[in-house]
């Protein structure tokens, strides 16, 4: 007489007739939600991409057509004949060269001036304490609250009766003006990340305020000087209303320059403006792609206090 003896299931094998389909069923649904979020969050990507880059595709497109393309109807999205032409009239062009000397020269000077100040007052109003320091700090940013056009006419009363109108002291003075306010409070926050006892290890070791800020404290806020730096300058690269109020032809930079050369009473020169617009926008491009991770670190290291 034989007898059979059962193996006994093991713990999966005993699980696995119940939660095959229910497991698969939740497997699947688990797949489709994903999918649905990867698509959902690919589109809104798409979709933002085009309407950034749209407009710069277009400025493009136009900058390489002739005018005759440009003001055809219906309007095409790709050119059929593209030409260079309009990029090089801009280096037969001296004078709008000079817009581009000015822009450089102000921009640069705004940005260094802007820096300097703003980390001498930023380090002051983290670090020290004295009377009328929290009111002052009021007052730099109350400045920001006041529309530019605003301070236009006192700013001009004021460059006339000194004798700086139409000069590059008048550009770099009133873009420093905006700037400045921005910088000190962006400098200020990422000096209040820096402990205060590395400053007095420093002072105990003999360094004297001037060369603490200098030799220690400056190295540690460079990206933070590098963003307010880099903001300063494209604020003057950008700047129109003070451009072509306070400087004349001579002195005027690329905005109120390449609306005087291509903007006309009973035409517009778009092909030669896009194409202006997109050679003078590179200078800007390269400073952001060389100091983005400068720009990344200063902006966000005073965001959090230590």
């Amino acid at each position: 007489m034989t007898s059979t003896t059962s193996t006994p299931l093991s713990g999966t094998e005993r699980l696995r007739p119940h939660t095959t389909s229910a497991g698969r069923t939740s497997r699947r649904r688990i797949r489709k939600d994903l999918l649905r979020s990867r698509i959902a969050a690919w589109t809104a990507v798409l979709v933002i991409g085009a309407f950034g880059m749209l407009p710069i595709y277009w400025l493009l497109a136009t900058a390489m057509s002739s005018p005759e393309q440009t003001f055809q109807f219906p309007p095409k999205l790709i050119p059929t004949e593209i030409t260079f032409s309009n990029f090089t009239a801009l280096a037969e062009n001296d004078q709008l060269i000079k817009y581009l000397v000015n822009s450089l020269i102000v921009a640069s000077i705004t940005a260094v001036l802007s820096v300097a100040v703003a980390t001498y007052m930023g380090y002051s109003f983290s670090k020290f304490r004295y009377r009328g320091r929290r009111s002052l700090m009021h007052l730099v940013l109350a400045s920001q609250m006041f529309p530019q056009a605003v301070l236009l006419v006192t700013l001009y009363a004021v460059f006339s009766s000194f004798g700086l109108l139409n000069t590059y002291t008048a550009l770099v003075l009133s873009f420093t003006t905006f700037t400045m306010p921005l910088c000190v409070w962006m400098l200020k926050g990422i000096f209040d990340t820096i402990p205060d006892a590395l400053l007095e290890a420093a002072s105990i070791d003999g360094a004297s305020r001037w060369r603490t800020l200098h030799s220690i404290v400056a190295p540690l806020a460079a990206p933070g000087m590098i963003a307010a730096g880099l903001f300063a300058f494209v604020r003057g690269w950008n700047d129109f209303i003070f451009a072509v109020t306070l400087a004349d032809k001579e002195k005027q930079t690329l905005p109120p320059g390449l609306v005087s050369t291509y903007i006309g009473e009973f035409q517009t020169a778009w092909p030669e403006l896009m194409a202006a617009s997109l050679v003078v926008s590179v200078p800007v491009v390269i400073a952001f792609m060389f100091l983005q991770r400068y720009l990344v670190g200063g902006m966000t290291a005073g965001s959090v206090k230590s």
